[in-house]
C-alpha cells in the first residue's frame, strides 16, 4: 500500500472560524444591499438571509459529524466517497472545484471592482476591449492579479500565516460593519422610517423572502471549507460544528446590519430609483462623509482579502485530496520542501484565476452562478453520508450511531439541499440560471465526463483498501 502523504496540524480553532467567516461574508454583503432591498424589501432580505442561516445550520449539522469521524482533507470529496463510491467522490470533487476557484476569481475580479467604484479615474483608463457589455482596462487586470499572486503567495509561506492574516481581517471586518451600523444609527437624518415598506409592492411577502433564501448556498458558502482543513487542525475536530454554526451566525448579523444600515440611511425606494453604480457607498458616504466611505471600503476590503484567502486555501487542499488518491495527476498532492503546503495546487489555482480579469465581469458572473450548482451538490453529498451513517434503531451493523433524530436533521439537509438545487434549475425559480450559466454547466459536466474516462482504468486499478486508506487514513 503505498505511502499516505499528510498536512501538518498547525491551524488553531479561532482561525478556522475566521477563515468560515471570511469566505462567506465576500464582496456582495458591501455591493449588493442596495439590489438585494429593491428585490426583496428590506425586511425581507433580513428574513430571508435569517431562513437560510437556519437551513445552513441544518446542512452543517452534517459536517460537524462527518468532520468529527473523518478529520481528513478533501471534505465533500471524501464524504462522498464514503457513502456512495469513487464515481460520486469524483462528481462531488470536480464540481467543488470549479465552485471554489471560480470564487477565487470572483473575490479577485471584486478588488479591482472596488477601486472601479472608488477611484473610477484610475481604473478607466487604457482600455482594451469589451466582452458581454463590459469594458475591461489594464488596471483591472494588473489590480486583480496582484491580488491573486499576493494571496497566494501568502498560502504557499505557511498554512499558520494563513490562519493569522484570515483572523485579523475578519475581526476587521466585523468591527468596522458594527461601528458602521452604530455611525449611521446616531445621525439625525437617518430612521427606520426609511426601512418603510418593509416589502416591495410588486411582490407578495413570501416571494420576496423566498427570492433570497434561492441565493443562500451563494450567501453562506464559505463554511462549508471548514472540511478542506480538518486534516491541519490542532485541536479536537468535535469542535468544527460549533465553528461552523458561529460563522453561520455571524455571517447573518453581517449581511442584516448592511442591510439596515443601507435603508435607515436614506428611503430606499428612492435609492432604488436613483441607481447609482454603487447605491450603498452612495448612501453611506452621503450621510456619513468620507469617513463613513473610508470605513465601508475598509470592511469591503477585508471580506474580499478573506474571501481570496479562504478559497485559495481551501481549494488547494481539496486538489491536494483528490491528488492524494489518484484522482487528478499526483503533482497537485505534491508539499513544498519547506513550508509544507500544497504549493503547485496553490500556483495552479491562481493561473487558473488569474485569466478571469481578461474575461470582464459579466462573463464571470454566469461561471459563477452556475457554480452554485456544484456547492449545493457538496451540501447534498454531505448530507446524504451523514444520513446513511445514522441509525433509526439497533438494527444493522452500524449500531453504535444509532441516532433517530440526528438521522431525522440530516434527512432535513438533503431536501434543503435538493431544494437549493431545484431553485438554480426549474424555470419559474426566482434564482433560475440564466441561458449562459446553464451553456457552461452542460460544458464543465462534459469536460468533467470525458476526463473522468480518461482516469477511470487508472482508478480501477487502485484496489479499493488502497483508495479508502488515500482518502480517509484508515478504514472506511
Amino acid at each position: 500500500m503505498n505511502k499516505r502523504t499528510e498536512l501538518h496540524k498547525s491551524l488553531k480553532a479561532k482561525w478556522v472560524w475566521a477563515i468560515a467567516l471570511g469566505a462567506a461574508i465576500g464582496w456582495g454583503a458591501f455591493v449588493q444591499p442596495i439590489n438585494w432591498i429593491a428585490s426583496a424589501g428590506p425586511l425581507g432580505v433580513i428574513l430571508g438571509f435569517t431562513l437560510g442561516a437556519l437551513l445552513m445550520t441544518i446542512i452543517a449539522f452534517s459536517y460537524g459529524f462527518l468532520i468529527k469521524k473523518y478529520p481528513v482533507s478533501g471534505g465533500e470529496f471524501a464524504y462522498a466517497y464514503i457513502s456512495l463510491g469513487k464515481t460520486h467522490a469524483f462528481i462531488s470533487g470536480w464540481f467543488l472545484t470549479l465552485g471554489y476557484i471560480c470564487i477565487v476569481a470572483l473575490n479577485a475580479s471584486a478588488l479591482s471592482l472596488m477601486f472601479k467604484y472608488v477611484f473610477p479615474h484610475i481604473i478607466e483608463v487604457f482600455y482594451l476591449y469589451s466582452i458581454a457589455g463590459w469594458h475591461v482596462y489594464a488596471p483591472e487586470i494588473i489590480i486583480s492579479s496582484f491580488g491573486l499572486l499576493m494571496f497566494g503567495y501568502l498560502n504557499i509561506r505557511k498554512t499558520s500565516l494563513s490562519g493569522k492574516t484570515q483572523f485579523a481581517f475578519a475581526l476587521t471586518m466585523v468591527f468596522s460593519v458594527v461601528l458602521l451600523t452604530f455611525l449611521v444609527g446616531t445621525q439625525a437624518n437617518a430612521s427606520f422610517a426609511n426601512m418603510q415598506p418593509y416589502f416591495p409592492d410588486d411582490k407578495t411577502t413570501f416571494a420576496a423572502i423566498i427570492s433570497i433564501v434561492a441565493i443562500a448556498p451563494w450567501a453562506y458558502v464559505g463554511f462549508d471549507i471548514v472540511p478542506q482543513t480538518a486534516e491541519e487542525f490542532n485541536f479536537p475536530a468535535k469542535k468544527a460544528f460549533s465553528l461552523i454554526v458561529f460563522a453561520i451566525f455571524f455571517a447573518a448579523l453581517i449581511y442584516s446590519l448592511m442591510i439596515i444600515a443601507s435603508s435607515m440611511a436614506q428611503a430606499w425606494q428612492v435609492t432604488v430609483e436613483e441607481n447609482h453604480l454603487w447605491g450603498t457607498g452612495y448612501v453611506i458616504e452621503s450621510l456619513l462623509g468620507p469617513l463613513g466611505l473610508v470605513i465601508l471600503v475598509l470592511a469591503l476590503s477585508m471580506g474580499i482579502f478573506t474571501g481570496l484567502n479562504g478559497f485559495i486555501l481551501a481549494t488547494s487542499r481539496l486538489l491536494f485530496a483528490m491528488a492524494r488518491a489518484r484522482f487528478i495527476p499526483r503533482q497537485f498532492g505534491e508539499l513544498h520542501p519547506k513550508y509544507h503546503t500544497p504549493y503547485k495546487s496553490i500556483i495552479f489555482i491562481v493561473l487558473i484565476a488569474a485569466i478571469a480579469p481578461w474575461l470582464g465581469r459579466e462573463a464571470l458572473i454566469w461561471i459563477v452562478d452556475m457554480s452554485s450548482i456544484g456547492v449545493s451538490i457538496a451540501y447534498l453529498y454531505t448530507c446524504i453520508t451523514a444520513y446513511r451513517l445514522f441509525n433509526w434503531n439497533h438494527k444493522g451493523h452500524q449500531a453504535r450511531h444509532v441516532a433517530p433524530f440526528k438521522k431525522g436533521i440530516a434527512f432535513i439537509g438533503i431536501i434543503a439541499s435538493m431544494t437549493f438545487i431545484a431553485l438554480l434549475l426549474i424555470p419559474a425559480s426566482p434564482a433560475f440560471l440564466g441561458k449562459e450559466s446553464l451553456i457552461a454547466l452542460c460544458i464543465w459536466c462534459f469536460l468533467g465526463f470525458v476526463f473522468y474516462v480518461i482516469k477511470y482504468k487508472e482508478l480501477k486499478e487502485v484496489s479499493d483498501d488502497e483508495l479508502t486508506f488515500l482518502i480517509l487514513g484508515k478504514k472506511k
